[in-house]
């Protein structure tokens, strides 16, 4: 339950403190998707700058150059690599060639350690799940179409990566996790967040939503990409393998047996998203006897406080409550 967000002024209509401002609100906004980790990609006239501490977005400070109109940001909530150790955390820098990028990934992936076995690829200190991403990109030596195709028909389990490179590309590689993406026309900037509620409470909160905008969109199996200028192009990668799941409690069930219990699976992801807000299993359990769907749930967790209320709701429904039934 990361969040990624970001900002592509490619018509530098703010100034870089008003970009910082923006990145700001918005970075606080995705709060709601993780807390443990805060991260920010740009490039600037000496290279690019990755900056992410172990910290929540609300404590992070950041100083943008007057050139750095294309930011890519990433809030954590840990689910694989311990936090403290920052080279677990978003952004993460990769290379290939004389292309220099950044990669951010909200999800969870499920095939890592099996990529890293059968691709060969280089054992570092990184343990997060997500850098197996830039590790088959780096091995596609390219960043373009066919990599991050190559990529996406690769990895296994829920996802949306963003990737930023050192010529100013933004590129959007769309599983079946939400993506927000709003174009500014007229103004001449994208602005970006995992979820579309997310996305306007920020620019509520910077007056932004009086301006007209055209909502882009994505669905799974799209990739995007907007490079320097403002243009966008779009491509497509197969998305049927996306849940052959990886996980060693599988045994040996032919793949089949799984894709009929995908209810189950879903169910079993959700109480280890929760596990990490202390929310019970039981009480994921009794929200889906009250009615809700995995949906519903999932949905519950971007906004604090939301779920909560609802397993309150659920435990009154279900037992004499507050002297009445």
């Amino acid at each position: 339950m990361c969040a990624v967000f970001g900002l592509i002024d490619y018509a530098n209509h703010f100034t870089a403190r008003q970009r910082e401002k923006v990145l700001k609100v918005l970075s606080k906004e995705c709060e709601s998707r993780g807390t443990d980790a805060t991260g920010f990609a740009f490039n600037h006239r000496h290279g690019m700058t990755i900056y992410k501490k172990p910290i929540a977005a609300h404590k992070m400070r950041l100083h943008l150059p007057q050139e750095s109109g294309i930011i890519l940001g990433h809030t954590r909530m840990a689910t694989q690599g311990d936090k403290k150790d920052n080279f677990n955390n978003h952004p993460f820098s990769g290379s290939t060639g004389a292309t220099r990028f950044a990669l951010a990934h909200n999800g969870v992936l499920h095939n890592d350690f099996r990529l890293q076995k059968q691709y060969n690829l280089p054992k570092t200190n990184i343990e997060t799940d997500s850098y197996v991403a830039v590790q088959l990109l780096e091995q596609s030596k390219a960043l373009d179409f066919a990599a991050l195709i190559s990529m996406a028909e690769k990895v296994e389990g829920s996802f949306v990566f963003t990737v930023l490179d050192n010529a100013n590309n933004s590129y959007f590689v769309k599983g079946d996790n939400p993506l927000a993406l709003y174009h500014f026309a007229h103004e001449g900037f994208y602005i970006y967040a995992s979820t579309a509620s997310i996305l306007d409470s920020a620019l509520m909160r910077l007056g932004l939503l009086t301006s007209f905008y055209t909502e882009i969109p994505s669905i799974c199996g799209d990739v995007l990409k907007i490079d320097h200028n403002g243009k966008l192009t779009t491509a497509k990668f197969d998305t049927s393998h996306l849940h052959n799941w990886d996980y060693g409690y599988l045994g040996n069930y032919p793949f089949s047996y799984w894709q009929e219990n995908t209810d189950s699976l879903a169910v079993n992801q959700l109480k280890e998203f929760a596990s990490y807000l202390c929310i019970e299993p039981e009480h994921i359990d009794l929200l889906l006897e009250y009615g809700y769907t995995t949906d519903d749930i999932e949905d519950m967790f971007y906004t604090p406080g939301e779920i909560e209320c609802a397993i309150d709701e659920a435990l009154c429904g279900n037992a004499y409550c507050g002297g009445e039934w």
